[in-house]
């Protein structure tokens, strides 16, 4: 219920992109009584990592990526509980994307989401064999009974022929399956446009967080309008920093004990991108490798064709590129500096010590030439010609550090909840877009636990969701997600799949 006038909204969420999009929306819908605001800093909405530009715009469902099923057990098996649950949480999404779409919210969904083969690649005897174990122990789950794999370098060339065209012989081994290309900052954008038009709503941009402190009945939050160096204050109940990388700072100023000896360490990415047409024409699917072991932070490298919303191109990489800023567009290159405490100078000092591998591997990816860079191209794609190719710049991935992990370095997405739960916060990266409506689910039964319980908004979620109460993975579930999944594809326009349709 609304706790007062337009500075004191229920809920203040900070940040435009994917995830306070979906958080926001769905707090709306759940509960329809709620004032919700979001500020964003930059002038547009989404325009950090959520934009296409600055993503793969993958839907991350592990079909394709090794990370998310890195090694055998001691049977040889391949454990993929993981892949199990990334595949489940962007099932949540795609239901809830189909929501929107099927409500008008959204409008078109192919002005944000297609079909698109997602293909995993990869030669040498000791690769080729893992992915047949791979392969077998994820197509043993009714999620992934469409998957196919391949030796043959003949099929492997109709899937993705770029990969297979001037390839030296040797073992090589490819799986395929449906997968999807999301543009997650033109949805953001469409479904914070739904948000605005409520009313007790609103999306204000130009407005940057710099203050949060406790308050008599929640929390202060302040922000600063950079072009007229305007300020304003909120007062709201709930506070979701939802900022990517600017989340840290944000968090900093609130005096909360679960931020202390927390930091953040910056990884710049950039991109190899062609615009080539009769190059771009010949590609069509999202193919990757697998990840080396000196760069989990960035995953695993992939050859992907995107449409940005304009003409076919390709894009491969991410490559690495050193930065002290924490967003890519408003932020500084005093970011990292200013970050640093007394109570996380250590966990910083303790990670890079028992990170030596992965900081020398940001040493050398940062001083690579564009040489360099295609070299790495041409592991996957043979015949690329140097002049088709160019390098941009990508989003900035800020990595969590704990005290408490003893120098790991944290590499998934995560949400940091206050004890009493009144403020939330996005940290971390990967696979956070894709399984982002699955990740504000979570903070809805942290933080709002009525609005999943409630008879009301119990039926709201089940409307949203369907099947909402069960556990597709499930193997009792199996023909229940088959008829979940295709109504949800239908809805969105995506091709049915063997398996589903």
């Amino acid at each position: 219920m609304a706790s007062g006038g337009p500075e004191s909204p229920d809920v203040v969420l900070v940040g435009g992109g994917i995830m306070s999009a979906n958080l926001a929306v769905l707090l709306r819908l759940l509960d329809p009584r709620l004032a919700i605001h979001v500020l964003e800093a930059a002038p547009v909405l989404a325009t950090e990592a959520s934009d296409a530009s600055n993503n793969a715009g993958t839907g991350h469902a592990g079909i394709c990526e090794l990370s998310y099923t890195p090694s055998r057990d001691a049977n040889g098996k391949v454990p993929v509980g993981r892949a199990l649950r990334i595949f489940a949480q962007f099932e949540r999404s795609l239901q809830f994307y189909a929501h929107a779409a099927a409500t008008g919210m959204v409008g078109d969904p192919a002005g944000f989401i297609r079909p698109v083969p997602h293909v995993c690649l990869v030669h040498g005897p000791e690769d080729v064999a893992f992915l047949a174990a791979r392969h077998e122990a994820l197509r043993a789950h009714h999620f992934f009974g469409e998957m196919r794999m391949t030796s043959d370098p003949g099929a492997i060339h109709a899937w993705a022929p770029l990969v297979m065209e001037g390839r030296k012989p040797g073992p090589v081994a490819a799986s395929t399956g449906e997968g999807t290309e999301v543009d997650f900052g033109e949805l953001a954008r469409r479904l914070l446009g739904w948000l605005a038009a409520q009313e007790g709503c609103t999306v204000s941009t130009g407005w940057k967080v710099d203050g949060l402190s406790r308050a008599p009945e929640g929390w202060r939050v302040s922000a600063r309008q950079s072009a007229t160096d305007t300020r304003r204050i909120l007062r709201a109940r709930f506070v979701f920093v939802g900022a990517g990388g600017g989340t840290l700072p944000i968090l900093q100023t609130a005096g909360l004990p679960e931020v202390r000896g927390l930091a953040g360490f910056p990884i710049g990415g950039q991109w190899l991108v062609c615009d080539e047409p009769s190059v771009a024409a010949r590609h069509a699917a999202k193919v990757y490798g697998a990840t080396p072991p000196s760069s989990p932070s960035l995953g695993a490298p992939h050859l992907d064709l995107r449409m940005l919303g304009g003409p076919r191109r390709l894009m491969f990489g991410p490559f690495a590129s050193w930065t002290t800023r924490f967003l890519r567009n408003s932020g500084a290159m005093t970011d990292l500096p200013a970050s640093i405490r007394p109570g996380n100078l250590a966990t910083l000092l303790r990670t890079a010590l028992r990170n030596r591998a992965l900081v020398r591997y940001l040493v050398a990816e940062g001083l690579q030439d564009m040489g360099s860079r295609l070299v790495a191209l041409r592991d996957f794609y043979p015949a690329a010609i140097d002049r088709h190719w160019r390098v941009v710049d990508a989003g900035i991935r800020v990595q969590t550090l704990r005290k408490e992990d003893g120098g790991a370095v944290s590499f998934g997405t995560e949400v940091l909840a206050s004890a009493d739960r009144s403020v939330a916060a996005l940290m971390g990266a990967s696979p956070g877009a894709s399984v982002s409506v699955g990740i504000a689910l979570d903070v809805i039964a942290t933080c709002f636990p009525r609005l999943l319980s409630d008879a009301g908004a119990l039926s709201r979620a089940r409307a949203i969701f369907p099947a909402f109460e069960k556990d597709l993975a499930v193997p009792a579930n199996a023909a229940l997600f088959q008829r979940v999944a295709r109504a949800t594809r239908e809805t969105l326009g995506l091709a049915p799949v063997d398996g589903i349709a």
